[in-house]
């Protein structure tokens, strides 16, 4: 197949298309998202009820990522990929067959030890609940209710690599909305339970049925045809091959999320709430992650992948670096807004109910740090990607695994001094040294990218900085303002990313002379 037939699906101008349809979806998703939030934070705050039940809908997510939508993904889109360019349909649906009977073998298998093993799970992931045994308790029950929610979500997270393959992203963009909807109604159910949190895993439950249900009707349009196919299938084997070393991989960075865990559950050394702290703010950092960076990150794969299979390195390095900067350009000013602006947004957002001052100040302090890892925790996304897509998955497990170790050393550094915030931060630091390291081998593996990147990062940071003295001159006058928080916040925001756009313009930004070209084209 010439490079001239394959290049239209997977050029820049489709992966913007791709990444819109993700970005659109996600964004519906996370406004959703705010709502569940809010909901969820007016009824439990970062209280008793709020810890347990975010910690045990933690447990299941975190063998999700690891899985479903983490290391197994990124390990059959490739495979897929190659199959695809053959363009024989029908082994390429056998293929399918197999995988996703290996998914259902494992996923059972996982939410049944999982269900078994709860209590040893609660007790490694949360120690500081062993002084409150009520708290254990529920989460255990909570734990065990929850976890078939993994079967759920895998399923669905599979579905959505197969139709990835196929350039297919509007229901997986557009389903986790179902999820959120879910869990906002049953919140609303809450009153009719002794327990009210009991309600919420009910929610989770029905959103997980509502995802996988969504992904049916583009399966059926694109042929779907899953039948009794052997387990040895030959893709199978190759995506399993893969499999192992990125679930080393994705295995690394989920224990760095259960040391957060675990850090924070330690109630005499960061306070209390500090689950629920961490939960609230990394769901206001995911919008621009999800809805820029995550979603940039699966648009790519299975262009990179093809580009990857067709030996077009050139066209592999521009995707990368365009992917970049993209990111760059929108994380960067995002940065600036949110940690500037981090308390009145957790206040206006969330204080009201059980959400109170103590829960805004312990969340927008771990909202801060966790900020400023916007641009790496974006970055490293693609990046590992990249070398997903090259089938290397040994550069990404050793950075990973030093990460881990960076991070568990500054949780135990700066926890103490800094509480949540000090967890936040390790984080960011140790995500920002591990995305430096991926780039930079990544560039001895392809070639030089950064030089344009360079020019591009220096243009983007000069309007951050402009954008950033004009929230702090806002703030400063703005005390004395007799108008509603909210009010005050929107017009400090909109003057900042106001700023940071015609600053881009004026030094001549690609990204923002795109955008100037659409409106003017419109206008």
């Amino acid at each position: 197949m010439s490079n001239n037939n394959s290049n239209p699906p997977h050029s820049e101008k489709s992966l913007f298309r791709s990444t819109s349809i993700l970005a659109a979806g996600t964004l519906s998703s996370r406004i959703l998202g705010f709502l569940r939030n809010i909901v969820l934070a007016k009824l439990f705050g970062t209280g008793f009820n709020a810890d347990v039940f975010f910690l045990a809908l933690r447990i299941p997510n975190l063998f999700r990522d690891l899985v479903g939508e983490g290391a197994a993904n990124s390990a059959v889109v490739p495979v897929l990929s190659e199959y695809q360019v053959k363009g024989d349909k029908k082994d390429l649906w056998r293929l399918v067959s197999a995988i996703s009977l290996w998914a259902m073998i494992i996923l059972s298998a996982i939410t049944v030890l999982g269900v078994i093993f709860a209590p040893a799970i609660v007790h490694l992931m949360a120690p500081g609940f062993a002084a409150e045994p009520a708290k254990t308790k529920l989460a255990v029950e909570l734990t065990r209710l929850m976890f078939p929610y993994l079967i759920l979500i895998g399923l669905t997270a599979h579905s959505m690599a197969v139709l990835a393959t196929f350039r297919s992203f509007t229901s997986a963009a557009f389903s986790p909305c179902l999820f959120n909807i879910a869990v906002i109604a049953s919140a609303f159910c809450t009153k009719y339970f002794s327990e009210p949190t009991y309600a919420l895993a009910y929610g989770v439950l029905a959103g997980g049925v509502l995802q996988l249900a969504a992904q049916i009707p583009s399966m059926l349009k694109h042929g779907m045809r899953l039948e009794m196919t052997p387990l040895s299938h030959p893709g199978a084997q190759q995506a399993g091959k893969l499999l192992l070393p990125r679930l080393v991989g994705s295995g690394v960075y989920q224990l760095n999320l259960v040391i957060d865990t675990i850090c924070a559950s330690l109630i005499n050394i960061v306070g209390p709430g500090g689950i629920s702290a961490i939960f609230y703010s990394n769901q206001l950092i995911q919008l621009p992650l999800g809805v820029f960076g995550f979603a940039m990150a699966t648009a790519a794969l299975p262009a990179l992948s093809t580009m990857a299979a067709q030996n077009d390195i050139e066209k592999f390095k521009r995707t990368v670096s365009a992917s970049l900067e993209n990111i760059f350009f929108i994380m960067f000013p995002t940065t600036v807004v949110m940690v500037l602006l981090s308390e009145p947004l957790v206040r206006v957002l969330f204080e009201r109910g059980a959400f109170d001052a103590y829960s805004t100040t312990v969340t927008s302090l771990a909202l801060t740090f966790f900020t400023l890892g916007l641009f790496s925790f974006g970055g490293t996304k693609i990046l590992t990607m990249s070398f997903y897509a090259l089938k290397d998955t040994k550069t990404p497990v050793k950075i990973a695994a030093g990460n881990l170790a960076l991070n568990t050393a500054l949780n135990i550094v700066l926890m103490g001094p800094m509480k949540i915030g000090g967890i936040a931060l390790a984080s960011s630091i140790s995500s920002a040294v591990g995305f430096f390291a991926l780039f930079y081998f990544l560039e001895k593996r392809i070639g030089v990218m950064s030089e344009e990147l360079v020019t591009s990062v220096t243009k983007i940071l000069a309007a951050s900085t402009g954008a950033a003295i004009v929230i702090l001159v806002l703030i400063k006058i703005s005390a004395g303002w007799d108008i509603p928080e909210l009010v005050k916040l929107a017009l400090m925001g909109s003057a900042g990313y106001f700023v940071y756009g015609a600053a881009c313009v004026l030094l001549k930004v690609a990204q923002a002379q795109r955008i100037m070209k659409v409106f003017i084209k419109n206008g």
